[in-house]
C-alpha cells in the first residue's frame, strides 16, 4: 500500500499551538457512515449512547527531553539533544539523539548533573543510554534535568512555557512513562466526565506509554516497509473482563485516542502486559473497538492510516476536507472527531 495514498494538503496555520479554553470547547466532528456533523466536545454525552464504555489511556508524560553534551573524547564537547522513548530497566533507556553522527558506543554524555554513557548505537538516530542513576533516583534526576517533550511541530513554532506542563497532560494521568501525551484525552475535563457519567456512559482505564516513535515521519514509500517502534502497555485482567461482558451485552467500546485503540486491538480484550508494535492499515479486521475519539493527524502518518482503516479511507479524506473547509484545528492541541466503524454505528 502506497504511503502517498494517505497524503493531503494541510496549511501551516491550521496547526494548533495552544489548546481550546476550556478544553471541552474544542470542535468535535462526528463522522458516521452516512453523515458529518459539526459539534463541540462538550456535546459528547449527547452524541454517545447510555451503556457506551469509553476507554482512556492513563499514562503520564515524563520529562523525557534532555539537552547536554558529549564529554571526554577528542577534547571536544558537542551539544547533544536526546529524547528518551523506551525504558529497558531501572537505569537504561533507548533514545533518539541529535546529532547521532557525533556519538559512538562508549561515549559519555552529561545533561546538567545527570550523566549517561552510550552502550549501543542503532539506526535512525537511536542509541541505548545507561544512566549514572537508577530507579526512583533516575526519575528524580530526570525531573530536574529534563523537560516535557512537546511535538516538534509545536516546538518549532514557539518556546515551551509553564502552561504546557498543565496543557500537555490529561486530567487522569497516573502512570509515569509516556514521552508524548495521548492527545485525544486532553479534551476531557472534570465537568465533561461528570456529564458523561450522568448520561449513563461508563469508562475504563488502560495504560500505553506512548513513545517518541509517534513523532517520527514515515519515510518508506510502501506501508509494508515501515517499522513501528514498540511501546509498553497494560490491559488489567478486571478491565478486560468488564469490556468483554459489555460487548457481549451489546454495549459499544469507544477508545479515547489511537493509543487506547492500538492497545485494545493488540490485547484482543484479553489481559495484556508487555510491548506492542501493532501497525494498523486499511484491511485490518478490528476485533475490540467500535468507536474512536481522536484528534486530526499528520498527512502520511501511521495515525491517519489507522483512522482510514477504522472508518474508511474515502470517508476520512472527506472528513478531513470538511474539517479544513470549516476551520478545524489539527494535531495535539487541536480539535477532534468521533469515528464509528460502519457495523458499529
Amino acid at each position: 500500500m502506497r504511503v502517498s495514498d494517505f497524503d493531503f494538503e494541510l496549511p501551516a496555520e491550521r496547526i494548533a499551538l495552544r489548546p481550546a479554553v476550556p478544553r471541552e470547547a474544542a470542535k468535535l466532528l462526528v463522522v458516521s457512515p452516512d453523515a458529518l456533523r459539526d459539534r463541540t466536545v462538550s456535546d459528547l454525552p449527547a452524541e454517545l449512547r447510555a451503556g457506551d464504555v469509553l476507554v482512556f489511556n492513563n499514562t503520564k508524560v515524563i520529562p523525557a527531553a534532555l539537552s547536554g553534551h558529549r564529554v571526554g573524547r577528542l577534547g571536544t564537547t558537542p551539544r547533544i539533544e536526546a529524547l528518551l522513548h523506551q525504558r529497558m530497566d531501572g537505569a537504561t533507556w533507548k533514545a533518539f539523539v541529535k546529532p547521532a553522527k557525533k556519538l559512538i558506543a562508549g561515549d559519555r554524555l552529561r545533561f546538567g548533573e545527570l550523566e549517561a554513557h552510550v552502550s549501543a548505537k542503532g539506526e535512525a538516530g537511536e542509541v541505548t543510554l545507561v544512566f549514572s542513576e537508577t530507579g526512583a533516583d533516575l526519575d528524580a534526576a530526570l525531573a530536574i534535568a529534563g523537560r516535557v517533550p512537546l511535538p516538534p511541530y509545536i516546538e518549532s513554532q514557539r518556546a515551551q512555557d509553564a502552561q504546557d506542563k498543565a496543557d500537555y497532560q490529561t486530567i487522569y494521568a497516573r502512570h509515569d512513562g509516556a514521552v508524548a501525551a495521548p492527545t485525544a484525552g486532553l479534551h476531557f475535563t472534570e465537568d465533561l466526565m461528570k456529564g458523561l457519567q450522568e448520561a449513563g456512559i461508563t469508562h475504563e482505564f488502560v495504560t500505553l506509554h506512548v513513545g517518541a516513535g509517534t513523532f517520527l515521519p514515515v519515510k518508506a514509500e510502501d506501508t509494508a516497509d515501515h517499522k513501528m517502534h514498540s511501546e509498553w502497555g497494560e490491559v488489567p485482567a478486571d478491565v478486560a473482563a468488564r469490556l468483554k461482558v459489555a460487548r457481549a451485552e451489546g454495549q459499544r467500546v469507544i477508545a479515547v485516542g489511537t493509543t487506547s485503540l492500538r492497545l485494545l486491538e493488540a490485547s484482543g480484550l484479553e489481559p495484556f502486559r508487555g510491548a506492542t508494535d501493532i501497525f494498523i492499515t486499511p484491511g485490518y479486521r478490528f476485533r475490540a473497538v467500535d468507536g474512536l475519539v481522536t484528534n486530526f493527524h499528520l498527512p502520511r502518518s501511521t495515525l491517519f492510516m489507522l483512522v482510514s482503516a477504522f472508518a474508511g479511507t474515502g470517508r476520512m479524506k472527506a472528513a478531513y476536507a470538511h474539517a479544513l473547509a470549516r476551520g478545524y484545528r489539527f494535531y495535539s492541541y487541536g480539535d477532534c472527531c468521533l469515528l464509528y466503524r460502519e457495523a458499529a454505528a
